[in-house]
């Protein structure tokens, strides 16, 4: 029953310290001190293990220990072990059909959940059963096999047990002597370094005479130029592949020596000037035969050969034809055959 599992371990000392806290008369004089013991007496079917389960349930619910069929439970351990799990299925810890979960059949690990769940319904159990097992996570996170170094260290310290950065502090302050004396001697190296670059000047004639401007050589901003450059290359050059590329490499284009082409649109736009022409003269005729219509109607009449003639204006209306007819329309065969 005792198994290697740390949770179940933790588990069974947790549930053991609550029963000693609650001062459960059932572990009084027991002094289990390892979890494999705590694991067989909470774990493992037995009457001991069955009168804690029932202890507890009287602590929870008074009612339980002093009903009527309190000596009818202790005669039958059936019968009580079904009460037990009706009052587990009243908390919503268990169903009513979990006998073996109150028997002490089923997994360790669920009968110490069952069994500490029971535990925190108890009055005062919670708190002083949290006290106990911040302890006993305290000593087992001490005495874990990966702090056992830390332990033996803090018995017997055979070393600083300074933290790191108290160590460099301490360091200082001991040093703080010796590094007076080394930045003395280092002052007067750099007076020394002055001096002599001073000299080296005076005696460079040809920096005198020019502006000395500071020069700032960084390699951060070396860098930063060198990663600017770089994506600008970058850039132009998928440009040029995807873009420019088809553009640059394409032939130049050939100009026609021809001149047919413009001779064929002066002919057009010389054809089309003239039709305009002839439609503005065409509007003014008209407007000049409806003037003479309305006229007719005004001009006096004269006798001539026993009928009645109006004297007519033949020489402006000869005038309007013959500027009409004097116009030239263009074939537009000719244009059909030099195209």
């Amino acid at each position: 029953m005792a198994g290697s599992d740390t949770t179940e371990n933790r588990l069974a000392r947790f549930v053991y310290a609550a029963l000693q806290a609650v001062s459960c008369p059932l572990v009084d004089g027991l002094y289990l001190q390892e979890a494999d013991n705590m694991l067989h007496l909470l774990c493992t079917p037995s009457q001991h293990r069955t009168d804690i389960v029932a202890w507890i349930c009287s602590r929870i619910n008074p009612n339980f220990a002093t009903s009527k069929g309190m000596s009818t439970r202790s005669k039958d351990p059936d019968v009580l072990i079904k009460e037990m799990a009706v009052l587990g299925q009243e908390l919503m810890l268990c169903r009513a059909g979990d006998l073996d979960l109150i028997r002490g059949d089923t997994n360790p690990l669920r009968q110490l959940q069952f069994l500490e769940q029971l535990l925190t319904l108890i009055p005062k159990c919670s708190k002083s059963a949290g006290y106990r097992r911040d302890e006993e996570l305290l000593l087992n996170e001490l005495y874990a096999v990966e702090n056992l170094p830390h332990l033996m260290q803090m018995l017997q310290p055979t070393c600083d047990p300074w933290p790191a950065h108290m160590k460099a502090l301490c360091k200082g302050t001991k040093s703080s002597a010796k590094s007076s004396k080394n930045d003395a001697d280092v002052g007067t190296l750099l007076e020394f370094t002055q001096s002599a670059l001073e000299q080296a000047q005076s005696e460079c004639e040809y920096l005198i005479d020019e502006p000395q401007s500071p020069i700032i050589f960084s390699p951060n901003s070396l860098r930063v130029a060198a990663c600017d450059l770089q994506q600008l290359m970058a850039t132009f050059s998928h440009v040029y592949e995807t873009d420019l590329n088809a553009y640059c490499s394409r032939d130049s284009p050939s100009f026609s020596t021809e001149t047919a082409v413009f001779q064929r649109v002066h002919r057009l736009l010389l054809a089309c000037n003239t039709e305009l022409e002839m439609l503005k003269e065409v509007s003014e005729t008209s407007l000049f035969m409806s003037e003479g219509v309305n006229s007719l109607q005004t001009h006096p009449h004269h006798q001539g050969r026993g009928e009645n003639h109006m004297f007519l204006n033949k020489s402006g209306r000869t005038h309007q034809v013959e500027r009409f007819c004097h116009y030239d329309i263009p074939d537009d065969s000719n244009f059909k055959s030099s195209g």
